[in-house]
C-alpha cells in the first residue's frame, strides 16, 4: 500500500506498481474478532497470570457477553460483511455505516445508521473503513466525548481512522474500556522491524505498549496460510502479465498509481 510504497516517484519514473487487490477478507475478520475477545475477556492478563502460577479470579479479569450488546460496523466491503456474519452468530445488534448499504448485510438484521448513532449507542466499534480524507481520524478527541463510556474499539483497517492521541486520552479516562489494533497511525516506523533491543522513541506508541486494556498486534491480520497462498499466486500473475502482455503503469490490471495524483 501507499504507507510503504512511493507510488508518486514510480509514476514520475516510469515504473510499473501493482499490488493484490484481495486475498483473504476472512482472515481480516477473524483477527478483528479475536482482538474483541482478547481485550474483552482480558485473555494476554489472563495467560501471563496463569502462566506465573496465579490461578486466582478478580475483577481485572471480567468481561462481558456480546450476546445482545449493539456492535458498530464501521465500512461493510467485503471483510465487514463477512464480520457482520460472524458477530450475528454471537447474537449481537448490528449497527452499520457505509456510503453504499449491503442487502446481504441487511438480510442478518443489521441496521444501516449515521456516525453518531454509532458514536452513541455501541458497545463495541469496529473500524473497517478505507483511510481517505473524509475518514480520517474517525475516532478523535470530539467523538471520544460521546462515545459509550467503557466502549471497545478494535481497528483492523488503517492506522489513521483514529487519533492516537485522543485514544489514549479516551483509555486513561476510561470513556474507552479497551483497544484491539493491528494498525497504527505511524506505524512505517517500527512495524515489520525488530525493536526489542532498541529504544522506542515515540511516546504514544510506548503508551500503548504500556496499557495492558491495550492489544496490540503489528499488521498480521492478513497472515493465514491461505492468505499468503494468495498474495503469492496474485503476485506471480502480475509479473506474468506484466512480462508478457507488457501492460505497464495504469494498463495493468492490479495497478495501484492512482490516475491522478495530487
Amino acid at each position: 500500500n501507499e504507507t510503504y510504497t512511493d507510488v508518486k516517484s514510480a509514476k514520475a519514473h516510469g515504473l510499473t506498481v501493482v499490488r493484490v487487490p484481495a486475498y483473504s477478507p476472512y482472515a481480516v475478520a477473524e483477527h478483528a474478532v479475536s482482538l474483541l475477545m482478547a481485550i474483552n475477556r482480558k485473555i494476554p492478563a489472563a495467560s501471563t497470570r496463569v502462566k506465573m502460577a496465579n490461578f486466582t479470579l478478580d475483577n481485572s479479569l471480567i468481561g462481558m457477553d456480546i450476546h445482545g450488546k449493539t456492535v458498530g460496523i464501521m465500512g461493510t466491503g467485503k471483510i465487514g460483511q463477512i464480520l457482520c456474519k460472524i458477530l450475528n452468530g454471537f447474537g449481537a445488534k448490528l449497527l452499520c455505516y457505509d456510503v453504499y448499504e449491503s442487502d446481504e448485510v441487511k438480510e442478518l438484521g443489521a441496521h444501516y445508521v449515521t456516525k453518531d448513532e454509532i458514536f452513541e449507542q455501541a458497545d463495541v466499534i469496529f473500524l473497517m473503513m478505507p483511510l481517505l480524507p473524509a475518514t480520517k481520524h474517525t475516532i478523535n478527541e470530539e467523538v471520544v466525548s460521546r462515545l459509550k463510556k467503557g466502549v471497545l474499539i478494535v481497528n483492523t483497517a488503517r492506522g489513521g481512522l483514529i487519533d492516537t492521541k485522543a485514544l489514549i486520552q479516551g483509555l486513561q479516562s476510561g470513556q474507552i474500556g479497551g483497544v484491539g489494533l493491528d494498525v497504527l497511525e505511524n506505524e512505517a516506523d517500527y512495524f515489520f522491524q525488530d525493536w526489542s533491543a532498541k529504544s522506542i522513541e515515540d511516546p504514544e506508541l510506548t503508551s500503548l505498549l504500556g496499557n495492558n486494556r491495550v492489544v496490540l498486534t503489528a499488521h498480521q491480520a492478513f497472515f493465514t496460510k491461505e492468505a499468503v497462498s494468495k498474495i503469492v499466486d496474485t503476485t506471480l500473475d502480475n509479473i506474468k502479465i506484466w512480462k508478457e502482455d507488457r501492460l505497464e503503469g495504469l494498463l495493468h490490471p492490479n495497478n495501484c498509481i492512482p490516475a491522478v495524483m495530487k
